[in-house]
């Protein structure tokens, strides 16, 4: 689920979601099995990235999204691939 408040358009919203769904495949063999909450740090303002399906709002979904996936897999305890 990606709030309003992070996202303002649905498009925008929904290709978070599927940069979500496309790295936690990468890091699915490094986490535990069980349900995991994605929380971002930052809004996607509509100024900075006009087009919502834009690849400079997919790299800085995906690097935000490593970063923390990263971070969760150390916390684990789960070596790196």
């Amino acid at each position: 689920m990606v709030p309003k408040r992070w996202a303002r358009r649905a498009v925008t919203r929904n290709t978070i979601k599927r940069q979500i769904y496309a790295v936690s495949t990468c890091f699915e063999t490094q986490l535990p099995q069980a349900a995991h909450v994605v929380r971002l740090r930052a809004t996607f303002d509509r100024k900075q990235f006009i087009s919502a399906t834009s690849e400079p709002l997919k790299m800085a979904v995906r690097q935000e999204l490593e970063q923390l996936f990263q971070r969760a897999t150390a916390k684990s305890g789960a070596p790196h691939a």
